[in-house]
């Protein structure tokens, strides 16, 4: 059996992005999925500006992205043309 120390977390793509808060420890690998419900272009492009990381054209279905959080903070997750923006926050769990 195959166990993962990968930390996981789902946002739910449709009029926004839920949760609009999420938590990672930082330097442990980390894959958020999303789970797309919409046909909305603007919400199906998540930008990570200040972790420099960019997905485009997420399809209408689940899509997992891998990263590692390197630092702690609040990291601003935005849809790719601004039209949505949400607050997603990696810190370290106690």
């Amino acid at each position: 059996m195959f166990f993962s120390n990968k930390q996981k977390q789902t946002i739910v793509v449709d009029k926004g992005y839920e949760p609009s808060e999420i938590h990672f420890k930082q330097g442990k690998p980390a894959e958020i999925t999303f789970k797309v419900k919409t046909d909305n272009a603007c919400l199906r492009e998540v930008d990570f500006k200040s972790l420099d990381q960019k997905w485009t054209s997420l399809p209408q279905a689940s899509t997992k992205l891998p990263f590692q959080p390197t630092k702690r903070g609040k990291f601003l997750l935005s849809a790719g043309w601004t039209c949505f923006t949400e607050r997603s926050w990696w810190t370290r769990w106690k």
